[in-house]
């Protein structure tokens, strides 16, 4: 379900977690960023859950010239960034399933090239990238400093010229 107004106490919460503070940073910062993007264009937000039950946040959007350390990609590239917010739900799996899930969905709509770009240390998120079909690229510079650059791309871009239709 895509992020209102209404959800921004319980994502404020889950920024809080220690787990997303360790690769988000500050909550208060993080929280201030999520709603001033509730309205942008080139920023899709949305809440993960299972069974009814929300236990995630995804964003998607539009690279840009915060993005230039990206190198070049198609156009219509889309990035993502995600987050389990609530820590019983961490380690189980569901990282890997809504993340895959949610490119699927990405891919079959016609985006060309998802990418993401975790902290190199953040193993636990570079596996459920990987899971999720998404594959290692290369070290990135970012405003917020190292990252790898992760992606995964439409069967169309994986398969060599010769062989496209």
């Amino acid at each position: 379900m895509a992020v209102t107004y209404d959800h921004l106490t319980m994502v404020a919460g889950w920024l809080r977690t220690p787990e997303v503070v360790r690769w988000w940073g500050d909550p208060a910062e993080q929280h201030d960023l999520v709603r001033g993007d509730l309205d942008h264009p080139d920023m899709d937000q949305f809440i993960v859950a299972s069974c009814g039950r929300p236990f995630g946040y995804i964003q998607c959007y539009r690279l840009s010239a915060w993005n230039s350390g990206f190198g070049e990609q198609p156009p219509q590239t889309r990035g993502i960034d995600q987050f389990i917010g609530e820590p019983e739900m961490i380690g189980c799996g569901h990282g890997a399933a809504f993340i895959r899930q949610f490119v699927d969905a990405l891919l079959e709509d016609g985006t060309p090239r998802v990418v993401t770009d975790p902290d190199p240390a953040n193993q636990r998120a570079i596996r459920a990238y990987e899971k999720a079909g998404l594959a290692r690229d290369r070290v990135v510079d970012t405003p917020d400093g190292p990252a790898l650059l992760m992606r995964r791309e439409t069967m169309c871009e994986l398969a060599p010229r010769a062989f496209q239709s």
